[in-house]
């Protein structure tokens, strides 16, 4: 009975003993590639200026946890938009790009005290940020470098744009 028990036991320990593929590192985790799905609202191939600044506009809005509406759009160049929205402990003005690519919100913040921070939030660590368009409505999905995700709806009418 001790011999077979010591058998199991080693075979676990050999087993254990065997070589193992590295745990993906959390940047492997998160495919910029999200699953199809019919269900699903899509991007369209290319934004109207109107829509651009509607999916910025939600894209800031969740990503910096403010209310769509709080969140200004200050002026767009080419395929930019800047947009600004007020800083929720000094009362002061926070400012950020954004631009879209395909799916894909990629934002960049501004004014910030280290200028090596000012840069396009589209490197392995950062948010991959993707939108999905339902009318009035946009869906912002945030997956975190860990493979976390958050998403959100946001209500922005494009009437809300024209002013």
């Amino acid at each position: 009975m001790r011999f077979s028990f010591a058998m199991v036991i080693g075979a676990f320990v050999l087993a254990a003993c065997g070589e193992r593929e590295p745990a993906p590192t959390p940047a492997e985790q998160v495919s910029a590639n999200p699953p199809a799905s019919d269900a699903a609202a899509a991007a369209p191939a290319v934004l109207s200026a109107v829509d651009l600044r509607r999916v910025c506009r939600a894209g800031l809005a969740a990503i910096h946890g403010q209310d769509a509406a709080a969140v200004a759009i200050d002026g767009v160049e080419g395929e930019v938009v800047h947009a600004s929205w007020r800083a929720p402990v000094d009362g002061g003005r926070m400012r950020a790009d954004c631009r879209v690519d395909g799916e894909l919100i990629v934002w960049k913040p501004l004014d910030l005290p280290d200028a090596a921070l000012v840069r396009w939030m589209n490197q392995s660590g950062d948010p991959v940020i993707r939108y999905a368009l339902d009318g009035p409505r946009i869906a912002i999905t945030q997956t975190l470098p860990d493979g976390t995700t958050d998403r959100s709806e946001l209500t922005v009418p494009a009437e809300e744009e024209a002013r």
